[in-house]
């Protein structure tokens, strides 16, 4: 899908991903450009659906958040009905921050990130209890080296 971003969308994206509480003005700025071009490169960037919101990244270790999972699933079960009905379900567990659906010897895999290891034997029955999986094998990070980097453009 081309999108016809150009090289002046790209420096836009770039400092929204640096700093995305930067002012208009500010941005318009960085990417040397005046205040209205840049809004309306920015409403263009949004009604191609390229930016999608803005959120704050916050410091998980900071509120106590210091164990992240990442849970690899594996089912016998395929049906659209079965699907709809474990999208939902895990849906309605908040520590969980990314949900795929992956190929390999897997078939889904979620990041988990919580307190600790009795938080997560919580999230792990929650998880089990809605749904019939045939596995689910769990791995621990140890230290996040890279996360939350930015989109390479």
């Amino acid at each position: 899908m081309n999108l016809n971003v150009d090289q002046i969308d790209r420096a836009l994206l770039a400092e929204l991903q640096k700093d995305a509480s930067l002012s208009q003005r500010e941005l318009a700025e960085r990417v040397g450009m005046s205040q209205n071009a840049c809004w309306r490169r920015l409403q263009a960037l949004t009604a191609k659906g390229v930016l999608d919101g803005s959120r704050a990244r916050i410091n998980r270790q900071a509120l106590g958040l210091d164990l992240v999972v990442f849970v690899m699933l594996r089912t016998r079960h395929h049906s659209a009905e079965w699907l709809a009905t474990f999208r939902r379900h895990v849906l309605t567990i908040p520590e969980v921050v990314d949900f795929h659906r992956i190929g390999g010897d897997y078939d889904y895999q979620l990041k988990v990130v919580t307190q600790d290891m009795a938080s997560y034997d919580r999230v792990y029955q929650r998880l089990i209890e809605g749904v019939e999986l045939d596995s689910v094998t769990s791995y621990f990070a140890m230290e996040a080296i890279a996360e939350n980097r930015p989109l390479p453009l």
